[in-house]
């Protein structure tokens, strides 16, 4: 992704179905940012297909690079459902994401190399009809600035607008801002802060 604050998830989708030899297949994609989140969609899909042979699932929770990820075959040969339904989701690059593939099975062994194809098949089928949802990585810049400075900061914060996310202002005695913006562009705000107040505002950075 070309914006490092970016953070791709979906909203929950809709079932999509699909067979194999007889086997059929219900996909679907979930928001989850919490393993409670996952827990109960796939209670959800439990009980909604009580009849199924397998439900399997991958779950991928957090931002890539520390993503909690998590895949469960649900009885199917190791390695043959979970895997590549987490995979769908990786190379998709979402996060905050539960994929359950449900499967009866039609009478045919569809053997290791079919089960791969059809549950990832099935998954990627899902999260491209899941409608997508962007957040972003955000940080806080929190500072004081004397009245003689506030011209110049509202002018920076005005320039930032397209990756501020919000400002708190409070104006009693001297003011003070907490701005909650993208994380990449909290340090460059920062600087920039320092600059045009010659030194005088002295910025603080939480999260991100």
């Amino acid at each position: 992704m070309d914006n490092p604050d970016l953070l791709i998830s979906i909203a929950d989708g809709p079932e999509i179905e699909a067979t194999a030899k007889g086997s059929r297949f219900v996909g679907q994609a979930f928001a989850a940012t919490t393993d409670d989140d996952a827990r109960s969609a796939l209670v959800g899909v439990r009980g909604r297909y009580p009849d199924a042979t397998h439900h399997c699932s991958a779950l991928r929770i957090g931002p890539p690079e520390t993503a909690r990820e998590r895949a469960d075959d649900d009885g199917e040969p190791g390695r043959t459902a979970g895997a590549p339904i987490l995979r769908a989701i990786v190379t998709a690059e979402l996060t905050d994401v539960l994929v359950v593939v449900t499967r009866w099975f039609g009478g045919t062994k569809l053997g290791k190399g079919g089960l791969v194809r059809a549950y990832g098949s099935a998954a990627r089928a899902a999260l491209v009809a899941a409608p997508r949802r962007h957040t972003y990585r955000t940080a806080t810049v929190a500072f004081v600035a004397g009245y003689d400075d506030l011209g110049a900061v509202e002018a920076l914060l005005a320039r930032r607008d397209a990756s501020v996310v919000s400002i708190e202002r409070a104006f009693e005695g001297t003011p003070r801002f907490a701005v909650t913006i993208h994380a990449s562009e909290a340090p460059p705000l920062v600087r920039a802060l320092a600059d045009a107040s010659a030194g005088r505002i002295r910025a603080t950075v939480a999260g991100g």
